[in-house]
């Protein structure tokens, strides 16, 4: 029998937020590549932005991330191109393991973003004037709280709704719950095995012990 595997789906995101400001905010920023020696990912959380966060000597900068009044935010407002640079997977799992549910930002680097989909993060995207008003109240609101709504495309903080726009194969993704695509593959082993044995260019999809070749 196939592995039942129930795939959440992300119609929406409500938390507090974090601004981070910048342009171009590359995946080497987002974590160092010398923290991405790990077998698993595991702990990246806590090297999210380190290289901003901390000096030589492991003093506090002036970061977000630093700051006690985000601690618990897991909605990150972000502004253009966030995430450009290497493809390294580990941007965004560090972001996950730091506390991040979803990503308002005025843009992002199309494998970055494929990457949050595969881990559940929306990357919803909105024009510069409406990011800057959200930084500047999620600053002045802390605690605040912040509601994504993928389904509908629109953001509501404090007593206003904008529009905002998600890509239209990552909204279907989440919202039906078909983003995890490891998770989709195991769940249907049975069939993915029947469609291979069925398939006449594909020769003996899974080896018997002890076959040898001729």
């Amino acid at each position: 029998m196939a592995d039942e595997t129930e795939i959440p789906s992300v119609k929406h995101v409500d938390g507090s937020g974090i601004p981070v400001r910048g342009n171009d905010i590359d995946t080497d920023q987002i974590i160092p590549a010398r923290f991405m020696k790990v077998v698993t990912f595991d702990g990246l959380g806590e090297f999210a932005f380190f290289d901003q966060r901390f000096d030589e000597e492991d003093n506090e900068k002036d970061h977000p991330f630093n700051e006690d009044q985000y601690q618990d935010a897991n909605v990150m407002v972000v502004n253009a191109n966030f995430g450009c640079g290497s493809s390294r997977e580990h941007a965004p799992q560090a972001l996950v393991r730091w506390g991040i549910d979803a990503i308002i930002g005025e843009s992002f680097a199309e494998i970055f973003a494929g990457n949050c989909l595969a881990l559940g993060v929306p990357t919803v995207t909105a024009d510069t004037e409406t990011i800057e008003a959200l930084q500047n109240w999620v600053e002045d609101n802390p605690d605040g709280d912040i509601e994504v709504d993928v389904e509908a495309e629109t953001v509501t903080y404090g007593d206003t709704t904008v529009d905002v726009t998600v890509d239209d194969a990552q909204r279907k993704a989440l919202v039906e719950g078909i983003w995890d695509t490891t998770a989709l593959m195991k769940s249907n082993t049975e069939a993915i095995e029947a469609t291979a044995e069925s398939l006449p260019y594909v020769e003996d999809p899974e080896p018997r012990k002890g076959h040898a070749d001729d």
